[in-house]
């Protein structure tokens, strides 16, 4: 029998002994034996950290963006193996959908992410802060390279989304992977390694596996390093106690099992009962219902109880139980027989507490098999049937009388990863969203207008936040940029505009560089942060308001009625204030063809002060930012101050535009 590989300090490596076993869950098979005994795990994190780190912060964000999207194509491309194997794990092949696809789904989101970061490592954060009057003294805060390694301890339910969802973001930000998988699906997890390995897409370094235990891999970890864990309450409960957090400042980050709630609103109507029952049936399906944002708890208004079990077992009463191999099995067994004798301790646990079997499906039992069960608590309110979780396809259904009462026994939880509220009312959304917010880390609203878009309860997506309070861990994972910035160090920058402008790639008031060409008649590479033109003047006339009025259709009375206008906040009337943005780029653009592809869009753009007849315009274009579009062009932001006469600035915006790179 083949023992798993762990990949560490750049090479595959055969732990020691017999270690535990892995078997096929449908059959009982024998199929590996996973072990890291003997394995330099403590060597392996200074390694990452010193080899992969220095590896990652050589290409800079937009480099390891691209290489993420490549990495996803190469897994595209060969995923078919991975999903052979899993139906080892009693997934079927929508289980493997979820689990395959939505991995390196995830991968395709956090590459199109770092089209919008900068070309090297430091990512600048809200504005400059004027820290003197003349501005030679400055602040802002920046993320910056921690300089540690994340260790990554994932649970046996997704071993492919698991691994990427946690690699994607800390890639991207320049930080190396350290993997464990949990042992009964270790075996896709390590196929899924050797595949992103076998790509050539990473830097030596920037990911290592260990098939087994983590050994002495936490005792090396510092205050640079981070550990992301998916697992049991009980289990992160543990793991916080570890010296690594308490003593030597490792970040922890928790997402662990909770007992999520759908509520099913005063407010819905038929629709939205039939629709929960769908959702509800497909969370018991999904994985067999071994996700941490299943669904395992349902509150219903006493009269649409029965309606919507009823609902959910048509849904459920036609699945085939079954070797996911075969054909037309719906629901495979459970992962392994222990998870089912864990499950079955759980219920009887909720029985126990006052819950009773309203309906379970009369298919098979055996082996690592658990029927979809729907248990009603017709008294909701002992504690131990919202503190009871069964991890595996069953649910408990509750009654209450008031919203008041749904938001007490939501509550009773003691915090959720996920949500899902079926109703088609705003009020009630409302008062759920304020009352759940300290108990949920995502809100689903569930109802007639996107019941055909919605993409569920139980699936996390990669721009959305996947964590919870409280029961739920605590943590925070995905949620776009936010989980790439949680994997670097924030800093508050003081000094001067030019160095912190050279610091953080960003133009800083202060640091001009006059230009000595017109900046529109530079390619992208050629252009330097800071680069400022000022143009010519132009002076403002009674035409020039008269024309632009008749040539927008624009007739307010600020710009046309003089007797209207002396009442107005300006005491006399004023030109357009996109007369002023269109005067200004008079005033800047260099109209012969050249680098400059096109005009890609505007942001900030305020008006501060009135502009009338007689006042001259000046204008001021100064390289703000740049990142590369693509091999053709880059996108350049250009800061704009139009000033008056008197040195006021009376608009102030940054304009986008797409400019053709050097030749090569």
């Amino acid at each position: 029998m083949r023992k798993l590989q762990s990949y560490l300090m750049g090479a595959w490596r055969e732990g020691a002994g017999e270690g535990a076993v892995i078997r096929d869950a449908a059959t009982g098979e024998e199929l590996y034996r996973v072990t890291s005994e003997g394995l330099p795990l403590r060597e392996a994190v200074a390694w990452g950290r010193e080899v992969g780190g220095k590896a990652l912060l050589s290409l800079g964000f937009q480099e390891r963006g691209r290489r993420l999207r490549a990495l996803a194509q190469h897994l595209s491309e060969r995923k078919e193996e991975l999903y052979r194997l899993y139906a080892t794990t009693g997934g079927t092949r929508r289980d493997a959908w979820y689990d395959v696809d939505g991995g390196i789904g995830v991968l395709f989101a956090y590459s199109s992410l770092a089209r919008s970061l900068p070309e090297g490592n430091v990512l600048p954060e809200d504005e400059y802060i004027p820290l003197s009057k003349d501005l030679s003294f400055q602040g802002r805060h920046a993320l910056v390279p921690k300089g540690g390694i994340t260790v990554q301890i994932n649970a046996f339910n997704f071993p492919v989304w698991g691994l990427l969802e946690k690699f994607a973001p800390a890639f991207l930000a320049g930080v190396p992977t350290l993997a464990k998988p949990a042992t009964p699906t270790a075996h896709v997890a390590e196929a899924l390694v050797r595949l992103m390995v076998d790509s050539g897409l990473l830097p030596e370094g920037s990911l290592q596996f260990v098939a087994g235990g983590l050994g002495e891999a936490l005792e090396a970890l510092d205050h640079r390093d981070s550990v992301y864990f998916t697992g049991s309450k009980a289990t992160a409960d543990r793991l916080r106690l570890h010296p690594a957090f308490l003593d030597r400042g490792t970040l922890f980050n928790a997402e662990t099992d909770s007992l999520n709630a759908a509520i099913l609103g005063e407010e819905a109507g038929e629709e939205e009962v039939l629709r929960l029952a769908e959702e509800i049936a497909q969370e018991l399906t999904i994985k067999t219902g071994q996700r941490c944002t299943a669904i395992r708890r349902v509150l219903a208004p006493a009269e649409h109880l029965e309606a919507l079990l009823e609902a959910t077992r048509k849904r459920l009463e036609g699945l085939t139980l079954g070797d996911p191999r075969e054909e037309g099995v719906d629901l495979g067994p459970l992962a392994s027989l222990a998870q089912k004798e864990e499950v079955a301790r759980a219920v009887a646990g909720l029985l126990e507490a006052g819950a009773r079997v309203h309906w379970a499906h009369p298919g098979r039992r055996d082996g690592a098999f658990f029927p979809p069960t729907l248990l009603l608590a017709e008294d909701p309110w002992a504690e131990a049937l919202h503190r009871i979780e069964a991890f595996g396809p069953v649910a408990t259904f509750f009654p209450y009388r008031t919203k008041e009462e749904a938001l007490r026994l939501a509550r009773l939880g003691g915090g959720m990863l996920a949500a899902t509220l079926a109703t088609p009312d705003p009020e009630e959304a409302r008062f759920f969203l304020l009352g759940l917010g300290g108990e949920v880390g995502r809100l689903h609203v569930l109802n007639r207008r996107d019941a055909k878009t919605s993409t569920g309860h139980g699936s996390p997506l990669p721009r959305l936040l996947h964590g919870g309070p409280g029961r739920a861990g605590g943590g925070l994972e995905l949620g776009g940029l936010l989980s790439v910035k949680a994997h670097l160090a924030r800093v508050a920058l003081q000094g001067d505009p030019e160095t912190l402008q050279a610091l953080l790639g960003e133009y800083a008031k202060g640091a001009e560089k006059p230009a000595s060409l017109h900046p529109f008649r530079k390619f992208y590479e050629e252009l330097e942060i800071g680069e400022t033109l000022t143009t010519h003047r132009r002076t403002v006339t009674e035409a020039d308001i008269a024309l632009f009025s008749a040539l927008s259709w624009d007739h307010f009375y600020a710009h046309t009625d003089e007797l209207a206008a002396r009442e107005s906040l300006f005491g006399k009337r004023v030109a357009h204030g996109y007369f002023v943005l269109s005067a200004a780029a008079g005033l800047f653009v260099d109209p012969a063809p050249g680098p400059v592809l096109a005009n890609y869009g505007l942001e900030g753009l305020r008006f501060t002060e009135p502009v009338a007849a007689g006042d001259t315009l000046q204008a001021r274009l100064t390289v703000k930012g740049k990142r590369p579009r693509d091999e053709k062009s880059g996108v350049v932001e250009w800061a704009v101050e139009v000033q008056n006469q008197e040195g006021k600035v009376v608009a102030a915006y940054t304009i986008l535009t797409l400019v053709a790179r050097k030749p090569s």
